[in-house]
């Protein structure tokens, strides 16, 4: 079976590396492997999603929620942003749960906290779900995954979701607008083939 980056535990060797990537505005030394995604660089969707959500308005209270971290860019990101902020950062691959955790000690940032999906405290809610989601298992498991974390929405929440349009923004757009009609849907940003699907709670 050939193994991907979201297996739950990557087979191949743990060779890690250091990449220089902008995180926040500024350059940072990171550590990747193999295993992961994108272990390489920054990868494009990850880059649109960070530059919309730089250009948001002020963060929503509570908690940030970094959905399928891999090695963590968008929860390093969000504590980068503020420090005092609590950043979960949430993968079912351990490889990237371990990388995470490094790059965050690396960078000095306590506040993020990196668990299994099982792991997250059943009754904890979030002011932010921020993902580049791991379009690549298919829908089932995707749609499941989705089901699972965006009721945990705190009110006045907002959910992003940077998706490539070739790989089916529109129709996942349609599909939560749909199945939570409790939330605002729409798309936030369109850049260089990504979409940045907004969900917002009242």
């Amino acid at each position: 079976m050939t193994e991907h980056y979201f297996s739950e535990a990557p087979t191949g060797d743990f060779r890690p590396r250091d990449i220089e990537v902008v995180l926040a505005g500024a350059p940072r030394q990171v550590h990747t492997a193999g295993g992961v995604f994108s272990p390489e660089h920054l990868d494009r969707g990850t880059e649109v999603l960070l530059r919309t959500l730089e250009r948001a308005e002020d963060p929503r209270p509570g908690a940030v929620l970094d959905l399928g971290c891999g090695w963590g860019p968008i929860a390093l990101a969000a504590a980068l942003e503020d420090p005092e902020r609590e950043v979960w950062a949430v993968d079912v691959n351990e490889r990237s749960r371990e990388l995470t955790r490094a790059n965050a000690a690396r960078l000095g940032l306590p506040g993020v906290r990196v668990a299994a999906p099982e792991d997250v405290p059943a009754e904890l809610t979030f002011g932010e779900i921020r993902s580049n989601p791991p379009i690549r298992v298919g829908k089932e498991v995707l749609h499941g995954m989705l089901q699972l974390w965006l009721p945990r929405l705190a009110p006045g929440g907002a959910a992003h979701l940077v998706v490539a349009k070739h790989l089916g923004a529109d129709s996942l757009q349609r599909w939560i607008a749909t199945e939570f009609p409790e939330l605002a849907v729409d798309r936030a940003a369109r850049d260089k083939g990504f979409h940045v699907i907004r969900a917002e709670r009242d």
